[in-house]
């Protein structure tokens, strides 16, 4: 699971209890002449920054901001009771039983509410792709042909530019484009540019005939087949070539992938051996025989020393990974797919797999729990998409996962986690790495048990995040045990992941001997520390670069999901998921002391200009009000209740 992206942030580390000061333990150690209360802090930002509270009132007496909780944390009470804050639609899940006391970590009452209202007054796509053919479903269609009519219940453009129009001279999504008025003529056709730039390609996409086959189960899985029979056999997978995945028409292999594997013969009919066995002999006895090569050797993974950006569900998504990679990232890895979706073709989890052509360092992460599903899905993969690893997620702690026996469950189910390294490694090309965690309980840990069988089974690279499932994010991350795990898992390369948030956290981390590190929720917190750890220097970022940044995500999700209602909906879901981390950030000029530690909770604090302490806060409304600024009023049905806090905006 993605490190961060599901999780409440670190309070303890000797942080549990706030204090009354700014040096106590938790508490990110502010100058006093920032600081302010709770009530101060939101006043200001009411008053839109023209009033801004007197020094002796605002750093005078600031123990009021570190005794006070956030309002996301005072949703629900031990009584449980709503407490102050709460919106109704808190207060109505309030009323049901509620096993959970305390309203910290996950939010698991949130609601998950489905957009109806974008097939309401839809226009047909043969309509907006401006297609010459009749639509297919003729009288049956349900959507509007009349475009006028279309005009005249639309919302009104968001924005005088279209970045699509701007960046490749033509805007695939027409007159339902919400910046339309930038490429519509007066009759209301989609203008195009005479100098089109191609936009770049979709890769790893879902292929509608691929799909097909998908959900009817119309695909053999003979390579797969053959590694789970030997595994179940008791034998070891050896090396052999063998069968792979039948061409699927449209489902052509990855650009640059040798499929040595379709041009391979198959093996002659032996007498004597039945056809299922996996030891076929026929004619003389030689050396390949014996030694049984591959046709394609497996590619090699060189990334020591590289900043390894973590697969972070929900705000790992590609418009914030090309964020990273401007900043310095040198591998990416996509969402946390599961297995069993992808072997039925579903579109939204599909989608986790796309690259970007700025990702030259790219992998997948599947979740699973079984070899059977697990080995098949990494022989889909390998010859479906282009990559350059796939990942096993050992590591999520969440109960969805855990307790169907994904996740870090596999860790105390060697048997079952043996064979799933074995049958994928069996039959991927690409190198095959693991995502591990120290343990499943506390005070137990297996890491370092389990590292020297996974190098035997064939894994390329271990990722250890310094925790076990139990502590998630309470504690800080074990760094002197992934020291002692680097040992054990010698020669195989080892990343190290917990708690950097800092070039020197960085620094401290290489000396315990790990081949790299991945960066998980200080990414989310400032994704230009990639660039601090490069250049070895503190980076006092304002408030505008800031701005710049997350500017520049919503164009990239406006690029990626679309421009259109639907499009620029899902681009501020994701952009406020984001902000929901992002106003944990101190920045630079106002810490006593650097760096600031991942498990320092910052207090109420005003900065040094408006926007600065708007971003600090920790309010879905002063979130809502800073994707305003970038993707336009929100339209009035709009609701978002974040992740993993219950601050639900609606």
């Amino acid at each position: 699971m993605a490190e961060g992206a599901a999780e409440a942030p670190a309070e303890s580390g000797g942080g549990g209890d706030l204090g009354t000061g700014a040096l106590e333990r938790g508490v990110a150690p502010i100058k006093s002449r920032y600081l302010t209360t709770k009530e101060q802090f939101h006043e200001f930002l009411e008053a839109g920054g023209r009033e801004k509270p007197s020094q002796e009132t605002a750093g005078g007496n600031h123990c009021d901001c570190d005794l006070s909780e956030p309002e996301a944390k005072r949703i629900r009470l031990e009584d449980g009771q709503p407490g102050e804050g709460a919106t109704e639609e808190a207060a109505e899940h309030l009323e049901q039983p509620q096993t959970q006391k305390r309203a910290r970590g996950q939010n698991k009452a949130r609601p998950h509410i489905k957009p109806s209202h974008y097939d309401k007054n839809r226009l047909c796509p043969s309509i907006v792709q401006e297609s010459a053919a009749k639509c297919f479903f003729g009288d049956r269609c349900r959507f509007l042909h009349d475009v006028s009519c279309y005009l005249e219940t639309k919302p009104a453009d968001l924005g005088p530019r279209c970045v699509l129009f701007e960046n490749y001279g033509r805007c695939p999504y027409g007159v339902t484009c919400r910046f339309a008025g930038a490429h519509l003529g007066p009759e209301g056709q989609n203008l195009v540019r005479e100098e089109v730039v191609p936009a770049p390609p979709v890769r790893n996409g879902l292929d509608k005939a691929l799909q097909q086959q998908l959900r009817k189960r119309k695909i053999h899985f003979e390579r797969a087949e053959q590694a789970l029979h030997q595994l179940g056999k008791g034998h070891l997978p050896s090396p052999t070539p063998s069968a792979t995945v039948p061409e699927v028409p449209g489902a052509a292999s990855a650009p640059g992938q040798d499929n040595c594997d379709t041009q391979q013969a198959p093996l002659a009919p032996c007498t004597g051996t039945p056809p299922s066995s996996p030891m076929q002999t026929c004619g003389p006895l030689t050396d390949e025989d014996i030694v049984r090569l591959r046709s394609c050797e497996k590619r090699q993974l060189d990334i020591s020393g590289k900043l390894y950006l973590a697969p972070l569900t929900t705000c790992g998504n590609l418009p914030f990974r090309r964020i990273c990679k401007r900043y310095g990232a040198d591998v990416t890895c996509g969402e946390m797919a599961v297995c069993t979706n992808l072997l039925q073709g579903q579109t939204s989890e599909w989608a986790l797999l796309k690259r970007h052509p700025c990702e030259d360092i790219f992998g997948v992460q599947l979740e699973g729990a079984f070899p059977d599903t697990m080995t098949k899905c990494a022989e889909l993969l390998n010859r479906t998409i282009e990559v350059d690893f796939v990942d096993i997620n050992v590591g999520c702690p969440i109960d969805l996962v855990y307790k169907k026996g994904g996740g870090c469950a596999l860790m105390n189910r060697s048997a079952k986690f043996q064979q799933i390294v074995r049958g994928m490694d069996q039959v991927l090309d690409v190198p095959l790495t693991v995502k591990i965690r120290t343990g499943v309980q506390e005070r137990v840990n297996l890491a370092h048990r389990l590292l020297p069988k996974l190098r035997d089974w064939g894994a390329a690279l271990v990722t250890l995040h310094g925790r076990s499932r139990e502590q998630r994010y309470t504690k800080l991350a074990d760094w002197q045990y992934i020291k002692q795990c680097v040992a054990a898992a010698s020669p195989m390369p080892l990343f190290g992941n917990g708690d950097i948030l800092s070039y020197e956290d960085a620094n401290c981390a290489m000396q315990t001997g790990v081949t790299g590190i991945m960066i998980a929720r200080g990414a989310l917190l400032k994704p230009w520390l990639f660039t601090e750890i490069k250049e070895q220097r503190h980076w006092d970022i304002s408030s505008s670069e800031r701005l710049d940044i997350l500017r520049d995500f919503t164009n990239y999700g406006l690029e990626h999901w679309g421009s259109d209602t639907q499009g620029v909906e899902k681009t501020r879901r994701f952009l406020l998921e984001w902000l929901s981390f992002l106003c944990r950030y101190v920045p630079v000029g106002l810490l006593e002391r650097l760096p600031q530690r991942i498990n320092e909770r910052p207090p109420y604090y005003l900065g040094r200009d408006y926007l600065e302490t708007l971003m600090a806060s920790q309010r879905a409304a002063d979130w809502i009000r800073i994707s305003e600024m970038l993707l336009g009023p929100v339209p009035p049905n709009f609701v978002f209740v974040p992740k993993h806090k219950a601050n639900a905006y609606k």
